[in-house]
This record gives C-alpha cells, structure tokens and sequence, in this order.
C-alpha cells in the first residue's frame, strides 16, 4: 500500500498530543489503543523507507569476554 507523508504526519501529531483519533485527507480513524497508532506510525515508516531505498534500523548488542 501506498503511504503518504501527510498520513505519516498527522499519526505522529496525534500520537505526540496523545489522542487516538486521527484525520488526514478527508478521513477520520479512531485507533483503539496507543500501541495501535504507534503500531501503525512504525508500520507506515518501515514500508516508506523500503521504497525509498533507505535500510531498515537494526539493533545489536553488544557481548563482553573477560579474560
């Protein structure tokens, strides 16, 4: 699915203000939970960095020997 950046962005904003209803582009989506819309935000972010080109973030730990 094709994302855009003004859908991107009005989930942040309402995600920053704490609300879980979201308009954008004559559309209105109520999200049950913060962890929904947040779910969302991230969702929107990996599919829109994929068509860019640009790498998803990894994350690695870091492992420590003694002797």
């Amino acid at each position: 699915m094709t994302w855009t950046q003004a859908e991107l962005d009005a989930l942040r904003a309402a995600y920053a203000r704490g609300t879980l209803r979201v308009s954008y582009e004559g559309r209105s989506v109520e999200y049950g939970s913060e962890a929904d819309l947040l779910r969302r935000i991230r969702t929107i972010e990996r599919e829109m960095a994929a068509e860019a080109g640009t790498p998803k973030p990894t994350h690695s730990l870091a492992t420590f020997r003694k002797g």
